[in-house]
């Protein structure tokens, strides 16, 4: 099979008809020699990466050949995701920090062909001696400023040194000018920029909206009742304000989840898959949800507090506006509060009518069942009996992710109640579960 008949077979099992222009300039500039790939957070740069491995990897070769190393467990899950929906023959394995040490001991017993994970827990099993990574031939430092910016430059220097055998390094990055450590090696790298398009960010509207009080909540609810029931990620500069945005939005019947780094893993990607498939259009998070999540273009940013600075400015109003779509960046501001030097231009006013609106609520709702990827459960399965234990019809059923220890299905809300009904004894792929 040549590259271009592959290449044209993995589009088609992605459900996309062609590459991007970033993504075929990354094809195109072949596979030998470093490259710093410089581009913002939603434009695809995890394909355009991974396309170029199939050129390098060996299927005789039965050790990790490729190492990729994300600074989140949302990012390095979202890489495996995409390599495995890729369908290349090759196996992958994704390790972080939250998920048990001892499974991923096992699976390593059996290297993958491209292995991926954080920083700390790379570490850790190079510390145990579960892995070698004596002939891993290319290393993918993804989102590399956002380790430097986490901390992970000790974790990053480690497993550098456990490369003996490298030869390539790829660098992926959403901002200019990260200081590459020496340690890296990187020398005189093919660099290609895409960041030109997320600073002008054309189709991207400002607006700002006035708060009578300090504490913004219910200008914040008044405003999602102006969205008409469209995606909306409010951001805010503490873990804290978070939970505090969501509580309170939950009381009064908005449909919403919150996000940020103190919450254990398994939430975190309830959270994600909530958002996701719909059932929670509002989104409240601290500025991890910036970068590096696999979360879809959202019609609305808002920012509850204003950015600390200008890059988070930047990143924050990237959720938006992508790939050529329009969207709204909302300032709320209360009476001491003004815009930063960095916000160029004067954004206009947007004014809450007296008698606020309830925000729409979501059509869809999650039923999750509890069982899994450990369960050899697949979306298949899932699908199938949903359709016909039941008695869903397709327009009733909307996104299927399949977790380690169980699934999330977006199910239409009016389907909801009698599909508890029917399912609550069934069997799904001949196992007992729960659905809640």
């Amino acid at each position: 099979m040549t590259e271009q008949t592959n290449i044209a077979r993995i589009l088609k099992q992605l459900g996309i008809d062609s590459l991007n222009t970033m993504q075929q300039q990354v094809l195109d500039a072949g596979v030998t020699g470093d490259m710093l790939l410089l581009s913002p957070t939603g434009s695809g740069k995890t394909l355009a990466f991974l396309l170029p491995l199939l050129q390098t990897l060996n299927s005789s070769n039965n050790q990790v050949q490729v190492l990729i190393v994300a600074p989140s467990r949302e990012l390095a899950l979202q890489i495996e995701t995409v390599f495995r929906a890729m369908g290349s023959g090759f196996t992958v394995y994704c390790c972080y920090g939250g998920h048990p040490i001892r499974t991923e001991k096992k699976r390593l017993e059996n290297p993958p062909a491209v292995l991926i994970g954080t920083p700390g827990r790379i570490v850790d099993h190079l510390e145990r001696g579960n892995v070698s990574l004596d002939r891993v031939q290319t290393l993918i430092l993804d989102e590399f400023d956002k380790s430097l910016e986490l901390g992970f430059l000790d974790e990053m220097e480690y497993i550098v040194s456990h490369l003996p055998a490298l030869r390539r390094r790829v660098l992926t990055s959403a901002t200019e000018g990260v200081e590459i450590p020496e340690f890296i090696g990187i020398r005189s790298p093919k660099r290609l920029s895409f960041l030109d398009s997320v600073k002008t960010n054309k189709g991207l509207a400002l607006r700002v909206v006035k708060s009578p009080e300090k504490d913004k909540l219910e200008t914040l609810y008044g405003l999602l009742g102006e969205l008409n029931g469209e995606s909306a990620l409010i951001f805010c500069n503490y873990r804290e304000t978070v939970e505090r945005v969501s509580d309170y939005l939950t009381d009064n019947g908005v449909d919403n989840d919150f996000f940020h780094g103190g919450m254990e893993q398994p939430e975190r990607e309830r959270a994600l898959s909530h958002f996701r498939n719909g059932s929670a259009s509002v989104f409240i998070s601290t500025d991890l949800a910036a970068r590096g999540l696999d979360i879809p273009d959202v019609q609305h940013v808002i920012h509850y507090h204003l950015p600390v600075n200008e890059e988070a400015y930047v990143h924050r109003n990237g959720r938006t506006a992508r790939m050529h779509a329009e969207g709204t960046a909302y300032l709320l501001l209360h009476a001491e509060e003004f815009l930063p030097e960095y916000i160029a231009r004067e954004p206009d006013e947007f004014f809450l009518p007296e008698k606020r609106k309830a925000p729409q609520r979501s059509e869809w709702v999650t039923l999750t069942i509890n069982r899994g990827k450990r369960d050899k459960l697949s979306k298949k399965d899932v699908v199938g009996f949903l359709f016909q234990k039941g008695g869903l019809a397709k327009d009733e059923l909307g996104v299927v992710e399949i977790k380690e220890s169980c699934a999330y299905a977006a199910v239409k809300r009016e389907a909801v109640a009698g599909l508890l009904e029917r399912v609550r004894d069934e069997k799904i792929k001949n196992m007992k579960a729960k659905f809640s």
